[in-house]
């Protein structure tokens, strides 16, 4: 590898703003502001706005569409069996 071109990478704290659901992991993003976490060291703090903690998906609140609906539909407007 050629030396000086890569990102460092490091700990850091992601902090999902929606929630204040916080969780250390290895990034190459850096930012100036840090935070204490629970093993007592600084890791610098990434704000995001969506993480697994709110997002639909994850947490089981997503909207899904009624496939069932709309084919009762199309057959019924068609005059299909």
């Amino acid at each position: 590898m050629k030396p000086d071109i890569h990102p460092k990478y490091q700990k850091v704290v992601f902090k999902d703003t929606s929630t204040g659901f916080m969780f250390l992991s290895g990034s190459t993003k850096y930012s100036n502001e840090t935070v204490e976490w629970e093993d007592g060291k600084t890791y610098p703090l990434i704000n995001v706005e969506i993480s697994s903690d709110s997002h639909p998906f994850y947490t089981g609140r997503q909207k899904f569409a009624d496939a069932g609906g709309r084919v009762d539909r199309f057959k019924k407007k068609y005059n299909l069996k």
